[in-house]
Parts: structure tokens; C-alpha cells; sequence
């Protein structure tokens, strides 16, 4: 059984890496080639094969269920439901619509967000709304966040927003009651309300009904930190913790009282309050496998069989996959279930079971050791002091805080007053706990992070097997040995008189990252959308940290437009940058920036940097002003122009003239209609354009007219809205480019 669930996994995570579907032919061969298996007896073959063609169905029906793109920019009038907690914002609340009537067809579920609502908008109402869509969508980056990913899922077959005018109408508030979705609306009403300035608001809510959205980010870096990130999920321990407590109790109940078998009466009890603690989580990963081996648990001490741990493992496994294939494209999947390997291996073969104390440090150290791989693979971080950590937040957490969580989640519906007072009791745990916390997340070198690894070296997990291994098996020492390929991985780096540029995808805006062999220099850092949320921090962060750049050399700010100097606070905080160039250094006063100007040069590693524009006092307007870069190796150039318009391409071609001449053009003010002019484009005669753009972007640049130029001129351009994030190489042959959607996307990207 074991293997053969493995191999209907491994069929599974297969799928997942194509580029794109395949065609019916093939999927009648797979099914050919199952049946010729099935003939045979070659069943991990059989199981292999059923396992593609279970992830092929279920991803040919969820990308077919998207919107079309003849609807894209439509407006739309439809009538719907919302369902899951809406996420309130600073200016716009974001929430997910099932849609039940409308002209046309469209998905299953959509995603919408409304700027400035007119009213409070919550789980299970009906509406009437007038939405504009678009397709599944998101920025492509190296090191970056799928959203593409994530919307399929999440099963989000579009994402749009909300039109004021005509206005929405409000068809129907439902009960409390009458669905699960209502009743974690009705419960983080009630916790609002009773804790409306509590800074552990956003951790109760967590732990009750599974809403993260409430977490700060100083909160998320110091869980973060401490490896305790995972006990503010309503994860298989809370459940565990929760169903042992109800079935010890109605065991009691149950021998006292009740003719039926007392142990049925308590499996069918913990199953039925798992069951709703896992409805108020919203059913996550985490929570399916913990209800799938609770399931199996309880059935086995229902009819009194023994089934072996690994057994009950796999069996969870294939219950989770089955419901959702796309579960293996979450690292929730497999940090669950591997942390409950690792444990189940390391406690497991042993003669003599170690003192409750010793057994609950061992638990504790190989957790983080055994998942330290997958967290550099995932996050390029794990906690070194989450032993530590986790020895005093578990028992708190798990043993005190969840239990009373729980308790007052039922009080809120039988006495607001003692669910108050419950809560206030729980606040103040929380604060103790966040405090002996945030100590431990200021020790020095509490956490390490490193650049992404290769896909290869998840294969380091078999050394934390060995050191795991039973006591008195020779040369364990060597699964210490086995790690190092994942705390040395050879860092790809520029030879010298090299250039690397990577123009980031960050919507609509600009930030280009350029590297020579010691150097790095950010230029411009996309935009600022709220306080929790801009591109340095989303995007120019996770591709520094991707490519295991710890800090910025210079960091060039072009102009004052939010959309290129919204990330540079969240850039200088978390990274920080030797030097600040830029046209607006009265906005970088306590960074002591320098000015932007004509004639700054300067050279690292045999690579030359000089900038052309602008020259104080001669160009009107913020855009002409924007600071323009040339980088240049010994055979090839880049030209970074930011948002200059045809006056100051004029004022260049006049006064650079040759100097402007370069093989690869970042296109001027993102390709507006009032920039690249045929002048301009002439003096610079670039062999390619790129164009950082946003998808769809209200004011649709590139613009017509610029594409027309570059094709009357017949020049090769490229847009970070349609591929990702672009990685252009110079060297002595010349220049190479490659987009990240064509070297990494796959079929849904």
C-alpha cells in the first residue's frame, strides 16, 4: 500500500511541472498505457499513471473554469454571494464571490475587490453588483510569490473589482446559522466587538476560526523568527489536542452512562468536534490531514485493529490529494505531513522510550533540524533558536490558549459576558508569551537565512533521516555530512567585466536589479500601495534574497512617481544600501542621498556606469528629470531612462548623441504615447526593448503608437506584463535574454 500511494503522489507532483496539458491523445495513451499496466500486474506503474491522469482531469477542468478572455474589461452585472471572511483593508475590502446569476458564463468563484464600500461588507450576503474582470494574473518573479499559483488553489477563476456606479444593492444578509461561512463571520463580529484594541486580536482569530489577515508584520517576523509560525494555524496539534480532551471526557461519560460501547460514542465525538474546529479553519491543508488521521485513528480504536503509523500517514496523504491534487503545490502539504514523519521516524525503533521531558526536547530538535531544509528551499530561512522557542510557546499555546480559545468560542453564543472575560484571561497569556518571544527573536543569529537552493538538494533530507536513525547504528555522524550541499551551494555570480540585469515584473512601474561580480545596484522599486503592502518589500526583497544578495551597493531612485520610489523605504530598512542616488534627494534627507546629475560615473569590476540626464535646471517636469543610467561592459550596453517624455529625448539626442547608442533599451515612461520618440529610438538603435508594464493597466501602455514604431524600425521588445520578470546577460559575446515565464512557467502561468 505504502508504495503504491507513493507512486500515486509521485504521478501527481509530475503533472504539476508541465509548461502545459497535455493533448487528448496523450491522456487516451496514459489510459492505454494504465489498463497494459493494470494486464501485467506492474502496479506502482498502474498507480504512477492513474496518478497523471487524476492531476490532468483535475487541472484541465479548474483552468477551463477561468474567465474567457473576450470578457476581460467588461462590465458585468451580476447577482452572487460572499462567501469566506472578507480581508478589510486601508482603502478597499477584497473578498471571494460565488456568482448565481449573470448573462454570461463565468467561473465558480471569483475574487473581487471594492474600493471605499459603501457598507460593511460580510460572509454569506448577497448582492447585486456591477464587477470588471480579468483573468487569473499576477507578477512573475525569480524567488517571487506565485499568485497565478494560488488563485488555482484556491479555485478563482477571475479577479476584479467592484463599480460604484451603478450602485451595489444588498439582496440578502443571511443567519448566523445557516452556514459555516456565516458563523466565522458571527464570531469575528463578537471578537471585534469584545476586543476591539487588543494587539492579539489578529492571533485569536487565528487560532479560533483560521483569519490570518489580522497579523501585523511585526508579529508575522517575530513568529517568524522563533520557528513558531506554525502555532498560529489550526493545525493537526490543536486538533489532536482538542479531540483527545473530548474523547477522554465523553469515555467517562459514555462507561457511566450509555449502553452502546463507550468507545464509539467517544470516536464518533472527537470525529464530530474535529470536524467543526477543521469547518472553522476553513478546511486547510494542515486540518484535512489531521481530520483524514483522526478519521483512521478513531475507526481503528473503534473496531479494534492495529494499523501501522506509516500506514495511517499515507492513507492521510491519499485523502488529501484525492480531494485536491493541487494540495502537492503547497509547502503547508509538506511541512505537515513531513513534520509528522520526521517525528513518527525519530521516536520510532527504539528499545527503551526516553523520560517525558527528554522525548519532548527531542521532538522540539528534530522538527527544526528535519524541516530546515524545506524552509531554506521555501522561505531561504529557518529558525535556529525554534527548539527553544517551541519548548515553551507548544505547551502554552497548544495546552492552555487553544483549549480556552475554544471554550470561548462557544460561550459567545450563551454569555457574551463570560465569553469577555474568558477572552481578556487569553489576551494577557498571549501578551506574556509575545514577549518572551520577541526576546528570543533579538538574540543574535536567532534565525539564518540563505539564498534559494537548487531543487536537488532537498535531497539533504536523507541525511536528517541518518542522524535520526536509532542509537547504536554505526556512522550516523554522516547525515551531518550529507546537509552541507544546502549550506553551500555555489553562488551564480557575473564573471568579471560582466553585467546581469534582471527587469523585475512589478506591475505597473519599474525596478531593474543589476549585478557585476561584487556589486549590486537597484534601480527604481516599483510602487507603494499601502502601509503593509509595496514591490521592494513583495518582489525586490525575495529576488535579493532568491539570488543571496545581503545588501545593495547603490540604490537609484529615478524620480519622485510612486510606481518607482514606492519599495525604496522597505528596501533601505530590511536590506539596506550603501548610497542613495536620485533626482528627488530632499526625499531621502536622513539616507545623506546624492544627487542625481550628468556626469556621475563610475566603474565596479571592469563594468562601466555613468549617468546622462538629467542636468540641473534645464529639463521641465518631474518625468524629464528622471535620472538615466548607461551601463556598459567592453561590447554591450543597457540604457535605464525611467519616466523621461520627448523633451528630454531631444535634450539627450542633442547633447549624448553617440553616447545613447546601447543593445538593450529600457522603453521611457513604460512606453506612453509621449516618450520613444523616432529620434530618440534612432539615436539609441537598440537591438531589443524591454517594457516594464503592468497587466492590463489603466493606461494602457504600452501605448499603439510606440509599438508601431519599434516594428517600423523592426526591433525585437519584450513586456514584463506577458513575461515575467526579464534577465538580460552581457558578456565579451555580446547580450543573451530570457524571460521567467518561458524558463519557469507552467501550465497555468
Amino acid at each position: 500500500m505504502f508504495l503504491s500511494i507513493l507512486s500515486f503522489l509521485i504521478g501527481i507532483i509530475v503533472v504539476q511541472q508541465f509548461s502545459v496539458l497535455p493533448e487528448i491523445h496523450w491522456f487516451i495513451t496514459l489510459c492505454f498505457l494504465g489498463l497494459l499496466f493494470k494486464r501485467y500486474c506492474q502496479w506502482r506503474l498502474m498507480f504512477f499513471t492513474i496518478g497523471l491522469l487524476w492531476a490532468i482531469c483535475f487541472a484541465t477542468y479548474r483552468i477551463a473554469d477561468r474567465l474567457p478572455e473576450y470578457l476581460e474589461g467588461q462590465l458585468l452585472q451580476v447577482e452572487g454571494q460572499v462567501i469566506g471572511l472578507p480581508h478589510k483593508g486601508e482603502r478597499r475590502s477584497r473578498f471571494d464571490f460565488t456568482v448565481l446569476k449573470s448573462s454570461v458564463q463565468l467561473p465558480e468563484k471569483i475574487r473581487l475587490s471594492w474600493f471605499f464600500p459603501q457598507q460593511e461588507i460580510k460572509a454569506g450576503q448577497y448582492w447585486k453588483l456591477t464587477i470588471k474582470l480579468k483573468k487569473p494574473h499576477g507578477r512573475f518573479n525569480p524567488g517571487g510569490f506565485d499568485y497565478e499559483q494560488w488563485l488555482l488553489i484556491q479555485n478563482i477563476g477571475a479577479t476584479g473589482y467592484v463599480r460604484n456606479n451603478p450602485n451595489p444593492e444588498l439582496l440578502a444578509s443571511p443567519s448566523t446559522w445557516k452556514s459555516f461561512n456565516n458563523l466565522r463571520q458571527s464570531i469575528s463580529d463578537k471578537l471585534d466587538s469584545l476586543l476591539p484594541e487588543s494587539e492579539n486580536l489578529g492571533v485569536i482569530k487565528a487560532l479560533t476560526i483560521g483569519d490570518r489577515h489580522g497579523i501585523n508584520d511585526k508579529q508575522w517576523n517575530v513568529f517568524r523568527e522563533t520557528g513558531t509560525i506554525h502555532l498560529l494555524a489550526i493545525s493537526g496539534l490543536h486538533i489532536g489536542l482538542i479531540s483527545s480532551l473530548v474523547y477522554f471526557v465523553m469515555f467517562k461519560i459514555a462507561i457511566k452512562f450509555s449502553v452502546i460501547s463507550p468507545q464509539k460514542i467517544a470516536a464518533i465525538s472527537a470525529v464530530v468536534f474535529a470536524l467543526f474546529y477543521s469547518a472553522l479553519a476553513g478546511f486547510s491543508i494542515p486540518t484535512q490531514r489531521a481530520l483524514i488521521m483522526l478519521v483512521i485513528v478513531m475507526a481503528t480504536l473503534t473496531i479494534q485493529r492495529n494499523v501501522l503509523v506509516k500506514n495511517t500517514i499515507v492513507l492521510a496523504v491519499l485523502g488529501v490529494v484525492l480531494i485536491d491534487p493541487f494540495a502537492v503545490l503547497s509547502a503547508g502539504f509538506w511541512l505537515s505531513f513531513l513534520a509528522v514523519s520526521v517525528i513518527v521516524f525519530s521516536l520510532s525503533g527504539r528499545l527503551a522510550k526516553p523520560g517525558y521531558w527528554v522525548g519532548i526536547t527531542k521532538i522540539h530538535c528534530v522538527t527544526a533540524l528535519g524541516l530546515a531544509p524545506l524552509l531554506l528551499f521555501y522561505f531561504q530561512q529557518f529558525s535556529i533558536i525554534a527548539p527553544i522557542a517551541n519548548f515553551i510557546a507548544v505547551p502554552v499555546v497548544s495546552l492552555m490558549i487553544v483549549p480556552l480559545c475554544f471554550v470561548a468560542v462557544i460561550l459567545l453564543f450563551v454569555s457574551v459576558d463570560l465569553a469577555g472575560g474568558l477572552l481578556l484571561i487569553i489576551d494577557e497569556c498571549l501578551t506574556v508569551l509575545w514577549h518572551v518571544l520577541s526576546t528570543l527573536a533579538a538574540v543574535p543569529y536567532a534565525s539564518l537565512a540563505l539564498y534559494s537552493p537548487p531543487i536537488y538538494a532537498l535531497f539533504v533530507f536523507l541525511g536528517t533521516l541518518i542522524l535520526f536513525l536509532p542509537r547504536g547504528i554505526p556512522a550516523r555522524w554522516l547525515g551531518a555530512v550529507f546537509l552541507l550541499p544546502i549550506f553551500f551551494v555555489e553562488q551564480n555570480k557575473p564573471n568579471i567585466a560582466d553585467v546581469e540585469m534582471t527587469l523585475l515584473d512589478v506591475g505597473q512601474g519599474l525596478s531593474a536589479v543589476i549585478q557585476t561580480t561584487n556589486h549590486t545596484l537597484v534601480f527604481d522599486t516599483g510602487a507603494k500601495y499601502s502601509e503593509k503592502f509595496d514591490m521592494g518589500k513583495s518582489v525586490v526583497i525575495p529576488f535579493l534574497q532568491h539570488k543571496g544578495l545581503e545588501t545593495v551597493d547603490t540604490l537609484l531612485i529615478s524620480h519622485a512617481d510612486n510606481d518607482h520610489i514606492g519599495g525604496a523605504q522597505s528596501i533601505v530598512d530590511q536590506v539596506g544600501a550603501e548610497e542613495i542616488i536620485t533626482s528627488v534627494p530632499e526625499l531621502q534627507n536622513k539616507y545623506h542621498a546624492v544627487q542625481c546629475q550628468t556626469g556621475i560615473k563610475w566603474i565596479w569590476d571592469q563594468v562601466n556606469f555613468e549617468i546622462l540626464s538629467p542636468t540641473l535646471g534645464v529639463l521641465s517636469g518631474e518625468n524629464n528629470n528622471s535620472c538615466v543610467l548607461k551601463v556598459s561592459t567592453k561590447n554591450s550596453s543597457i540604457l535605464l531612462t525611467g519616466d523621461i517624455e520627448k523633451e528630454a529625448e531631444s535634450w539627450l539626442v542633442e547633447q549624448q548623441g553617440i553616447v545613447l547608442k546601447s543593445d538593450v533599451l529600457i522603453a521611457p515612461h513604460h512606453g506612453s504615447k509621449t516618450s520613444s520618440s523616432m529620434a530618440f529610438l534612432k539615436a539609441v538603435n537598440p537591438k531589443i526593448i524591454l517594457i516594464p508594464a503592468g497587466y492590463k493597466n489603466r493606461f494602457s501602455f504600452p501605448h499603439e503608437e510606440v509599438i508601431n514604431r519599434y516594428i517600423a524600425l523592426n526591433k525585437t521588445w519584450m513586456n514584463t506584463a506577458s513575461d515575467g520578470a526579464i534577465s538580460i546577460k552581457l558578456n565579451n559575446e555580446g547580450y543573451s535574454v530570457n524571460s521567467e515565464r518561458v524558463l519557469n512557467g507552467r501550465y497555468w502561468n
